[in-house]
């Protein structure tokens, strides 16, 4: 809900967004906190895609929802306040709670996405230099190189071996597990290094994590000479291989069908001295990904049938099966409509044009460090609740959903009825750059798509902050999409 105010510096009239925390009773004071918590453990237990998709699972599991697949083989059919999932790959999930109305007449969707920015490693990735055991990465979205130097990191990912096992790694998490981490050049010797464009700091190729030091020691008493220099030869990454077959069961050749993402170790935080907000990595997009799984579980029987979209590589441009591009979100709806008895070609396109969707991403926070870069009229604040974005794209427009001002009204009048805080922005100003979402993509069914979230500082850093108020509010708005959603 926004306020009109009176600028007397300029004799105008603006909107001026009140603070969420102000509108609170004692009673959603403790619920925030609440929410914040399980929010956080969330994240602490799903720096991967693979590990959100595995708590995922496990929630909705435990909800009362059944695998599509399953219900498919065995010839099931669904009726109002089913619900059913799909996952794809280990790395994408689609939720759906069967409404009363024909799918045909349209669902009500949330979307968001589970992969975070990162430092990936390579398939080849393991050697040794100066002394130094390395993996090579290939960072992963939208990065500043530089921000990813000298803080302690963990390794998460599997390991398919040839026969088919996986081999699951969680390294760095745990108190006494090691960490990792990239090097910079000292101060004292920095001063070229300085004169650099920051994007020339520190370049792709320089951000290989130190993964040992140690050589690999054997018997001395079995070995001749020519048996001495092969030993010394590469022994650093001798005893990290060694280490790896005695710790992990794989060998350097598996590296070649791994997944191993290298992110910020260490748990998400409160942060500051009134504990208002949350310091973590990626909240861009976990964020919105767990207000609308929280939100697809608190909502009840609905009109219209509820969805909850959490996919993968959207900051690589949502490619790949894995990506919304894909045709998996589709291909689901056709299950579920064949299962309802409803499929036929024609059903299914009147089913996406008909739908109501918010691109559940987040948005650009104001930061008064570098309010140079913000149009604050038309920007985010944090603890200003939940933000919509009606056109995201970069410049001109170019690359955006740009939402239709009748949705819009649509959206605003659910809001006022369930009494949800919200604030409009832009990602900043417009000559700057910007950013997109999925939202382009369901606009192509011709649906109707908004950009909605939760405003995050330090977007694409190592540890984003959000607001405790915002995460909540964007919860609360999303329930009230999902029941009331119906244009």
């Amino acid at each position: 809900m926004c306020t009109f105010m009176k600028d007397v510096r300029k004799e105008g009239v603006f909107m001026e967004q009140k603070n969420t925390w102000e509108t609170y009773s004692a009673k959603q004071l403790k619920e925030v906190d609440a929410f914040a918590r399980e929010y956080m453990d969330f994240l602490d237990n799903g720096k991967t895609e693979r590990e959100c998709i595995d708590q995922i699972v496990n929630t909705v599991e435990e909800a009362g929802y059944q695998e599509l697949e399953a219900l498919v083989k065995a010839g099931k059919k669904l009726k109002a306040g089913d619900k059913v999932y799909a996952v794809w790959m280990n790395k994408s999930v689609v939720l759906f709670q069967i409404g009363k109305k024909t799918l045909a007449e349209g669902i009500n969707i949330l979307g968001a996405h589970i992969d975070s920015p990162r430092l990936d490693v390579k398939q080849n990735p393991l050697y040794e230099d100066g002394g130094f055991a390395y993996l090579d990465t290939h960072y992963y979205g939208g990065v500043k190189k530089y921000q990813w130097v000298t803080i302690p990191l963990a390794i998460h990912g599997v390991v398919v071996k040839k026969d088919g096992s996986t081999v699951e790694i969680n390294v760095g998490e745990n108190e006494d597990d090691p960490v990792f981490f990239v090097s910079d050049l000292l101060i004292h010797l920095a001063q070229e290094q300085m004169e650099k464009k920051a994007n020339k700091v520190i370049e792709g190729e320089a951000l290989d994590i130190i993964v040992g030091n140690k050589p690999l020691v054997l018997n001395k008493k079995k070995k001749d000479d020519e048996e001495e220099k092969s030993a010394q030869k590469d022994a650093v990454k001798k005893g990290i291989l060694d280490i790896l077959k005695k710790d992990y069961d794989f060998e350097e050749e598996d590296f070649i069908s791994a997944e191993l993402e290298v992110v910020p170790a260490g748990k998400a935080r409160e942060a500051g001295f009134d504990r208002s907000m949350i310091l973590a990595y990626g909240q861009d997009d976990r964020v919105c990904a767990f207000s609308s799984l929280k939100a697809m579980l608190e909502i009840g029987q609905t009109e219209r049938t509820a969805c909850c979209i959490l996919v993968d590589k959207e900051e690589v441009g949502s490619v790949g099966a894995t990506g919304m591009q894909s045709k998996f979100f589709e291909n689901a709806v056709a299950e579920v409509m064949s299962l309802t008895g409803e499929y036929s070609e024609l059903a299914l396109r009147r089913c996406l044009a008909h739908s109501c969707m918010l691109s559940s991403d987040v948005s650009s926070a104001f930061d008064p460090t570098y309010a140079s870069s913000f149009d604050k009229k038309n920007v985010a604040y944090l603890g200003g609740g939940m933000v919509f974005n009606k056109f995201t794209g970069s410049r001109g427009k170019s690359g955006s959903n740009d939402a239709n001002a009748e949705y819009l009204g649509h959206i605003r009048a659910i809001f006022e009825k369930e009494k949800v805080n919200f604030q409009t922005a832009e990602l900043g100003k417009v000559d700057l750059g910007g950013g997109g979402t999925i939202a382009y993509i369901l606009a192509l069914y011709g649906m109707n798509v908004i950009d909605s979230g939760v405003a995050v500082l330090n977007m694409h850093a190592p540890w984003e902050a959000t607001s405790k108020a915002d995460v909540y509010e964007t919860k609360r708005g999303y329930v009230a999409f999902l029941k009331h959603a119906d244009l």
